[in-house]
């Protein structure tokens, strides 16, 4: 098992080279029973889900810094000589992840139960929960300046330096920002001129363009207005000290769907199985729930939580897309976005 894991701390180190600003993943206390690839602490709560996994299943799984596009360029490095057990991704990773053959099929248990345009017919990706992307605000930050209430606030002169979103060529959260953009803005699933055109003069009002989980900036100040899911600034403004605020743009936006896969040859298969299964248990999607994020189950919201959410007059602004169709546009969009960010 030690061998293993010092297999895996060498094979993330290599990938270094391949894919740019790569995170090494925590060292856990001990060695590690399943590796999980974009398995983020500060993100969508996987510090309480893998700690429960701990408790409930035993295997011991390090908190993993990777996006979704670093995740799948190092299973591809790796494919010769696969390291992960599991990955976790935007919908669109996933996609581009069968078509590179590094995952194999697997159906979790109850995954019958999740709506067939949420998960792969053959069983290579399924959704776990799903978030609403819109602006994640830092109220205590903007410093007397109005909270934005559309994307085109944005472009202001009043915001510049203020704005915050992750780099959309690698983040999955950054190319669903400019889907969401884009739709809003005029645009469909065959063209993102809206979303490129959006980019670039935002470009000018100085964004910060981070390729990681960003909410800890946020919290501090550092970042005023990120573009970011629900469940992160449900998370702030119920559980940290300050004023924050989850706006859904008056032009609209997207829901998107984030899914697990298991990795083709994965060294540990039966507990990575164990560990999707887990995922989308009764248990699982429960605590997904908890922590802000829409269940890929059919299952109702606790009121609790349901309470804290925006009314459903706002989230009636927030659509559902083909992301197989956006997915396809995903290449084309990234190089005009490079070409006019530079």
């Amino acid at each position: 098992m030690h061998e293993r894991y010092r297999g895996f701390i060498f094979a993330t180190l290599t990938a270094i080279a391949v894919t740019i600003a790569v995170m090494v993943p925590q060292a856990p206390a001990q060695a590690a029973d399943v590796i999980c690839y974009n398995c983020p602490p500060q993100w969508a709560d996987f510090a309480t889900m893998l700690k429960e996994v701990k408790a409930d299943l035993g295997y011991d799984i390090p908190f993993d810094n990777k996006n979704s596009g670093q995740a799948l360029s190092q299973i591809i490095a790796e494919k010769g000589n696969p390291v992960a057990d599991i990955v976790y991704y935007g919908v669109n990773f996933g996609m581009k992840a069968k078509a590179a053959g590094v995952i194999e099929p697997y159906k979790p248990k109850l995954s019958d139960q999740v709506p067939d345009g949420l998960k792969d017919p053959d069983g290579y990706w399924t959704t776990i929960h799903s978030g609403t992307l819109a602006l994640f605000v830092n109220k205590d930050a903007l410093g007397g300046t109005p909270v934005p209430a559309c994307w085109k606030d944005l472009l202001k002169p009043q915001y510049n330096g203020m704005v915050g979103y992750l780099d959309p060529s690698s983040a999955a959260v950054g190319y669903v920002g400019a889907v969401a953009v884009n739709i809003a803005l005029g645009g469909g699933d065959t063209d993102m001129t809206p979303a490129v055109d959006f980019f670039k003069k935002l470009h000018e009002n100085q964004p910060i363009v981070p390729k990681q989980t960003s909410y800890a900036r946020v919290v501090s100040g550092e970042i005023p207005i990120l573009f970011d899911y629900d469940f992160n600034a449900y998370r702030a403004k119920y559980s940290e000290n300050g004023h924050f605020e989850f706006v859904i743009p008056c032009e609209g936006t997207v829901v998107f769907p984030y899914v697990t896969s298991l990795v083709k040859g994965a060294p540990d298969k039966e507990k990575a199985e164990k560990v999707l299964d887990y995922f989308l248990s009764d248990k699982g999607q429960a605590m997904w729930a908890n922590a802000y994020l829409r269940p890929a189950r059919p299952v109702e919201l606790p009121a609790a939580v349901k309470a804290k959410f925006l009314p459903d007059s706002e989230y009636g602004r927030a659509k559902s897309v083909d992301w197989a169709k956006m997915e396809a546009l995903q290449n084309g969009f990234t190089e005009r976005y490079l070409a006019a960010a530079h």
